[in-house]
């Protein structure tokens, strides 16, 4: 969950900085985050980036965490379906549907697919969603496509990043060595 909010608008190489910075700190449970002042939470996390805004979501999200008698998402989100537990991260200040299905899928085990901008821009480069197709349309093909299981969207998602990274860039994206090019309705004509 902490992994989920540091990686908002950064790299993961950053957010790995960051959580160095905190396990060093022992600031890696959200009791102690609630505990911690907020700027040194803040310089902790300082390599993610929006540093002092992610302080301040930790803080907000462990203060839910504790105060709901957990010490960690699994306590919180125990008992929930994953529609209610997606729906009381989503009140959350801070977290969008993004980080709540990260969370749910990465640190709870929950079936539920991570719609990124990797997932978004290969799925409209290759014509399976419209370049501004909602984001629960792109979730709820996926997880019609795939195996209703955790371990097979996590892996999934794992591809859709490597080849986002390796591949499908934003700016100046390698189709001629993309290992999916075959597939490119419109070679040479990305949006």
């Amino acid at each position: 969950a902490i992994g989920a909010i540091l990686t908002q608008n950064t790299a993961w190489k950053n957010v790995e900085k960051a959580i160095n910075n905190m396990k060093k700190a022992t600031l890696l449970s959200f009791p102690a985050i609630l505990q911690c002042d907020t700027t040194i939470l803040a310089e902790a996390v300082r390599p993610s980036g929006y540093f002092n805004q992610k302080a301040k979501k930790l803080k907000i999200l462990a203060k839910k965490v504790c105060q709901n008698g957990g010490k960690t998402i699994t306590d919180f989100l125990k008992g929930k379906s994953t529609a209610a537990a997606r729906k009381q991260l989503l009140d959350i200040w801070g977290i969008g549907r993004e980080t709540a299905d990260s969370i749910l899928l990465y640190a709870d085990n929950r079936r539920i697919f991570v719609v990124d901008a990797y997932t978004k821009r290969i799925f409209s480069r290759h014509g399976i969603s419209a370049p501004d197709a909602d984001y629960e349309i792109i979730r709820k093909m996926v997880e019609n496509a795939v195996p209703a299981d955790p371990a097979a969207y996590n892996e999934f998602h794992a591809g859709i990043v490597n080849l986002g990274k390796d591949f499908c860039h934003k700016q100046s994206p390698n189709c001629g060595a993309c290992p999916l090019k075959a597939l490119n309705p419109l070679p040479g004509q990305l949006t």
